[in-house]
């Protein structure tokens, strides 16, 4: 029985190709991609080495950005550790406009004491301003509080 040499080349070309071990080893027909999670193992090991523990019972969590967006985590799952200074907050997050945001967001400033509306009223007020409002110059202006004495003299003071 004649032997095809072209036909022989062909398939010699082709095992060696696919093949993935020595002269005997079997061949595969298509390579096969492992998908890890191992950027998400890698961040629990780092934060378990930090000593974060679980905080239960948090139901939502709001960050406001400076361009008056807000990241809103429904039912997060949070972490934190005081020793590194560090919280982690993982889970979905949607991004939406603070006007969309701004009764829930008004409800949990009240709730803390109000620490935060001031900083909500400077959001608000520079969100017109960067849309085209009608003050561009004055908004520098008014975050600068006036003078209430006169630091020379304390200084003075300090140093007699």
């Amino acid at each position: 029985m004649p032997i095809n040499e072209q036909k022989l080349a062909q398939m010699k070309a082709k095992s060696e190709q696919v093949r993935i071990g020595g002269k005997h080893s079997q061949r595969r027909k298509k390579k096969v991609v492992h998908k890890t999670t191992t950027d998400d193992k890698k961040l629990q090991n780092h934060l378990k080495k930090l000593g974060v523990n679980n905080i239960p019972g948090i139901e939502e969590v709001n960050m406001v950005r400076d361009d008056s967006t807000v990241l809103h985590f429904q039912s997060p799952k949070v972490q934190a550790s005081l020793q590194a200074n560090t919280i982690a907050i993982s889970g979905n997050a949607e991004e939406k406009p603070m006007t969309e945001m701004l009764p829930t967001l008004l409800n949990q400033f009240i709730g803390t004491g109000g620490e935060g509306i001031p900083d909500l009223k400077s959001l608000i007020k520079n969100k017109p301003q960067e849309e085209g409002g009608e003050e561009g110059g004055n908004a520098d202006d008014e975050d600068v509080p006036d003078l209430v004495e006169n630091f020379e003299d304390v200084s003075k003071k300090d140093d007699v």
